[in-house]
């Protein structure tokens, strides 16, 4: 197919797209990509989680529609939704962090699993509705520490509260396409629903707590030393932006081929760019021009279960989507030391934050053509 791998800026323009969890760091990124393609762009979520938050340094709120709400308030997602009469939902709201788990495992199992279920209950009311892509994570497979790559079809699991409830959203999800939107009965009904995961996405932005690259950021400008917990654990590190290129390749495909495309789908980086928290924090540094700026934390204190390997097998994406990622690690942690230099230049002024958002995904398009 002419121009597969490519997001087409057609299709986009004047398209309908309803996001949960849009005040988040990705949903931001991705609300001002639709933007810029032209989309017509309806958020539904809860306020900022941090403060500052990508969502108000960019002034997502003067561009889009947004509502306030909960996921889990099913009326509520229902007539936000229908209101916004979209063709495409994209479900990004959770509770996204895996400490934050196992301090409220409640709010984290109710608000990933519960959630999805509502948003899917939402889009069975909504006939507009043509595609569905429910964002979840790598970390839903059942992780036994290999050295390869997680397929599509391979068990789902989890060791924590966070994991184990992307799993559970992975398989409400399943259950429902199965029940209510099967593949075979697209004709019917008319509604593609997939699921997507990637590794550990990282960019400009991100001010979340327990999370090493925004860690390391606040350290780097503050002055402090950076502390770090696990060393030698290895991640799939990848810009946010690959990601989300690859949900809108999908949400593509499932909204001009449809059924052909309703499965689960893995967006992780290249094998090369798996590396030890320490290599990420070794790099910041020397960009930010500190030199090693950092200690390995000590502590006889019982600590949380971390992974300490995992990756994606993205054959599937990259055989049947043409997508494949376009930004190496040291290119993403460059393109992040950018953002928050800008930042820290002129955190005040919301039109140059939006404007270095804006630039930044402009020249991750021209890769796409490249």
């Amino acid at each position: 197919m002419e121009g597969l791998g490519l997001i087409h800026e057609k299709f986009w323009r004047g398209r309908k797209v309803f996001i949960t969890g849009h005040t988040g760091f990705k949903g931001t990124w991705l609300c001002l990509w639709l933007k810029h393609l032209g989309a017509e762009v309806t958020g539904y979520g809860l306020l900022p989680p941090t403060e500052p938050s990508l969502y108000g340094l960019c002034g997502l709120e003067q561009i889009i529609q947004s509502t306030t709400g909960d996921v889990r308030g099913g009326e509520s997602v229902s007539r936000a939704m229908t209101a916004a009469n979209p063709d495409i939902v994209i479900h990004m709201a959770a509770q996204s962090l895996v400490r934050q788990s196992y301090k409220d495992p409640v709010e984290t199992y109710s608000t990933n699993v519960m959630g999805t279920v509502q948003v899917l209950e939402a889009v069975r009311k909504c006939p507009s509705v043509k595609a569905v892509i429910s964002v979840t994570t790598d970390k839903c497979y059942e992780n036994q520490e290999w050295i390869w790559g997680y397929r599509e079809n391979d068990p789902l699991g989890g060791y924590d509260p966070y994991s184990s409830s992307k799993a559970c959203s992975e398989m409400v999800t399943a259950a429902y396409r199965s029940s209510y939107f099967l593949p075979e009965e697209y004709g019917v009904h008319g509604v593609a629903v997939a699921t997507v995961r990637s590794g550990n996405v990282i960019g400009g932005g991100d001010w979340a707590k327990d999370r090493l690259i925004p860690d390391c950021l606040r350290s780097l400008m503050q002055e402090d030393s950076i502390l770090i917990r696990n060393p030698d654990a290895v991640r799939p590190w990848q810009h946010v932006l690959e990601p989300l290129g690859g949900y809108l390749l999908l949400a593509e495909r499932l909204v001009e081929e449809g059924a052909a495309y309703a499965s689960a789908w893995n967006f992780g980086p290249e094998a090369a760019d798996a590396k030890p928290v320490k290599w990420i924090v070794e790099h910041l540094c020397r960009k930010w021009g500190t030199g090693d700026q950092y200690v390995i934390e000590q502590s006889n204190d019982p600590q949380p279960h971390e992974t300490h390997y995992l990756k994606l097998d993205c054959t599937k994406s990259k055989d049947q989507l043409s997508w494949r990622p376009r930004w190496g690690l040291t290119q993403a942690l460059d393109k992040i030391i950018e953002w928050t230099q800008s930042y820290q230049a002129s955190s005040s002024d919301m039109q140059e934050m939006r404007e270095v958002t804006l630039r930044q995904i402009r020249e991750y398009e021209v890769g796409l053509r490249g």
